[in-house]
């Protein structure tokens, strides 16, 4: 009987040290499957954690508004807003879409624009196309077109209640010249402002790379339905140094962000606006007023009678942009300051009785 039962035990004994060998196999196999999980885990990066670095690198590498610039990497890089970002914090990036990230992120930090890595700029509540073949928008020139928009839109309010008393049409066709138009955004953004009255607006600028990204911004904002019915009859584009390629046509506005930085200044800005073309930047000499000066004593002949002329220029240019207007004869010449105080727009008006 005992014999019988230390059989039965050696025989157990061996069963168990086969039983252990594969529970031991068994821990070592999901032991490792575990240590990857965590591995891989702990190496994800989630939206907050590539938002904390991304800022931190972009801070180092003197990037202002670093924590912006990444938000919007991130969700140019995701397709989504920044609002969908602070929703989806712990969300892990792929390596697909972390790879595209830190592209985006080293060359913001190597001073590329951020409209220009984003492909688009805000300029007055409109998204607009964005790259190096044209200027980037800037807030003050927002400014402007704010101001004439909103002047605009009361004097043809006016004389469209003038004429329906008198039993007249007031859409006779205001006609607009965005000259160094860029990417368009100037005279697009006019055109979409006053769609109700189907404005005629040209686009025109030296640069013909610059006139066709405003030929692409013009077609985007026409598939949105924002200009309004026949804007490929009513707004064209011109290749054109100044007016020399506008022909004998007259507006009731000319409207104008030209170059205006000072040959001077050119080692002085900044490595992003060093990306903008020279074109756009440059030309107006040491003083950088020349081609703002060429425009003022030449617009009259390309004005309507009593038709205003608006320029954006640079510090401390007002004074001889002033004069410049008053010699070629134009009327109620001003300055307007933007709203960092700065002298920075001129307004003056083509006489009444100017053939």
């Amino acid at each position: 009987m005992r014999l019988g039962l230390q059989g039965a035990g050696d025989g157990d004994t061996g069963s168990g040290a086969v039983g252990g060998a594969g529970a031991r196999r068994a821990i070592l196999f999901w032991g490792w499957v575990v240590f990857r999980f965590l591995v891989r885990f702990f190496s994800m990066a989630t939206v907050l954690d590539t938002l904390q670095k991304g800022t931190s690198y972009l801070e180092k590498h003197g990037v202002e508004e670093a924590r912006l610039n990444m938000q919007l990497l991130l969700g140019h890089a995701l397709k989504c807003d920044r609002m969908r970002l602070y929703l989806d914090f712990d969300r892990v990036l792929d390596e697909a879409q972390l790879e595209k990230l830190r592209d985006l992120t080293k060359r913001r930090g190597r001073g590329e624009p951020l409209q220009h890595l984003l492909g688009t700029v805000e300029f007055c509540g409109r998204e607009f196309l964005s790259d190096a073949r044209a200027l980037i928008p800037r807030p003050e020139t927002e400014e402007l077109v704010e101001r004439l928009s909103k002047e605009l839109r009361a004097s043809l309010s006016a004389s469209e209640a003038a004429s329906a008393e008198g039993g007249r049409s007031g859409r006779e066709g205001l006609r607009i010249l965005d000259l160094g138009t860029g990417s368009g955004v100037i005279g697009l953004s006019l055109a979409a402002d006053l769609a109700e009255w189907a404005p005629r607006v040209t686009l025109a600028d030296v640069s013909g790379e610059a006139l066709a990204l405003a030929g692409e911004n013009r077609a985007r904002l026409a598939a949105a339905g924002a200009l309004g019915a026949g804007e490929a009859e009513r707004i064209g584009l011109v290749l054109s140094d100044l007016f020399a390629g506008v022909g004998g046509e007259r507006y009731d506005l000319i409207a104008a962000n030209l170059p205006y930085i000072p040959e001077r200044e050119r080692t002085m800005l900044s490595r992003e606006v060093r990306r903008d073309p020279d074109l756009a930047l440059f030309g107006g000499g040491e003083e950088g007023t020349e081609v703002m000066e060429g425009c003022l004593a030449a617009c009259g002949a390309h004005l309507m009678p009593g038709g205003r002329v608006a320029l954006e220029f640079g510090e401390g240019q007002g004074p001889r942009l002033v004069a410049a207007a008053e010699a070629a004869g134009l009327e109620g010449v001003s300055m307007v300051r933007d709203l960092c105080g700065c002298e920075r727009f001129l307004f003056a008006v083509n006489p009444a009785d100017r053939s």
